[in-house]
């Protein structure tokens, strides 16, 4: 079910690389073209009358994509910015206490990692991290220490995105979640349009963020947030865009929308929510959902493990698989590959014409819809040429 034909630009500009980074830099397809080029022209052609095109089309139009993708009760649970991170900052100045008290783990992207580390040099947060290791456990672990309270905010990854390994227990934290704290958040970024996910049974009670840089191939800037009603009603960091709406508030004090709109921020380039929609109505007119393209990057993926498995990618079946393929689980869109030569083996497909990436000592191998059968057994045949 490859359809390189909906990524004809981006295949063209290199014909003979091979991109296996899917699931760090997605190629973007040809429609997210066109949704640049009509962000351009409608900017241009409406000018300053562009922002009731803005908020009056392309944003609803991208609310329910969202909504719909995550099965959420409302498309005004859903909020845009330029990145996950502008929201950490928002929901976290929310916080009634201080220090703000987090339980998170410590295998979280950089943008709460770092993030997290100065709020505690400069005391405004304490964070409690458990680790991901061993993994079997964690879940466990994890909810255990959700359990025995005290704590304002946890933070969590949906899909962790160093190994790719799903947690799947977001339901139990959903139940310790309260307007007064805990806040749940949840780090979806690499699980979005990467594999099924229905938060219907949780919407009311958890954050969800996520956005278009990876898997929903629309590039940088279409970062999103689902926000539950009643938590985190007014955001100390807070942008201009937020006071317009239904308001809520103290008299003669800031005043919020009551909608996930209280966590807008200020003037952005919504060009990305452009090719966002584009993209998305590109699936629709293929027939393709999320469960489909996961389908078809699945099917590759035992492809290439099953010639790990076998010895024959050359020196990857030295490596520890941290998130094997097997059983009916939810499967991260990606194969994480330990061991301590992973940058060189990294550099060594990149000079071959293959592109992976690299976090630590995992070499990482992404998976999608512009891939087919015949590309997996170059990868496969490079490997043992090359590793």
């Amino acid at each position: 079910m490859s359809r390189k034909d909906l990524f004809s630009r981006a295949l063209s500009l290199d014909p003979e690389r091979l991109h296996f980074a899917a699931h760090s830099h997605h190629l973007w397809p040809d429609a997210s073209f066109d949704g640049q080029v009509r962000a351009w022209v409608e900017a241009n052609h409406f000018a300053d009358r562009k922002w009731d095109l803005i908020f009056g089309e392309v944003v609803p139009e991208a609310q329910g994509h969202v909504a719909a993708e995550l099965n959420l009760p409302s498309p005004d649970t859903v909020v845009f910015a330029s990145n996950t991170h502008d929201f950490l900052l928002r929901v976290v100045s929310g916080a009634e206490r201080r220090p703000v008290r987090i339980l998170s783990t410590d295998g979280e992207f950089h943008s709460f990692r770092r993030q997290g580390e100065r709020w505690e040099e400069a005391g405004e947060a304490v964070i409690t991290r458990i680790p991901l290791h061993p993994f079997e456990s964690f879940g466990e672990r994890f909810v255990e220490a959700a359990r025995g309270g005290g704590f304002d905010l946890i933070v969590v990854s949906h899909v962790f995105f160093r190994t790719g390994l799903v947690f799947d227990r977001v339901a139990e934290l959903a139940a310790l979640a309260d307007p007064s704290g805990p806040w749940v958040v949840v780090d979806g970024y690499h699980g979005f349009m990467a594999l099924p996910t229905d938060l219907s049974a949780v919407a009311d009670r958890v954050f969800y963020l996520g956005g278009g840089y990876k898997y929903a191939m629309a590039g940088e800037g279409a970062a999103f947030m689902h926000a539950p009603e009643g938590f985190c009603p007014r955001p100390v960091i807070t942008g201009w865009f937020a006071e317009f709406g239904n308001l809520t508030g103290p008299p003669n004090g800031v005043q919020y929308r009551e909608d996930a709109g209280r966590f807008w921020g200020a003037t952005s380039d919504f060009t990305a929510l452009y090719r966002f929609n584009g993209v998305r109505r590109m699936l629709a007119e293929a027939d393709l959902d999320t469960a489909a393209v996961s389908a078809h990057a699945l099917g590759l993926m035992r492809r290439f493990h099953d010639a790990l498995s076998e010895g024959r990618a050359g020196g990857l079946d030295e490596a520890e698989v941290l998130n094997p393929v097997g059983g009916d689980g939810a499967h991260a869109r990606f194969l994480a590959l330990r061991h301590p030569e992973a940058a060189d083996w990294k550099a060594r497909l990149l000079q071959a014409g293959i592109v992976t990436d690299v976090r630590d000592d995992v070499i990482r191998f992404g998976f999608g819809l512009y891939q087919d059968e015949s590309d997996v057994e170059r990868l496969i045949g490079t490997c043992a040429r090359v590793l």
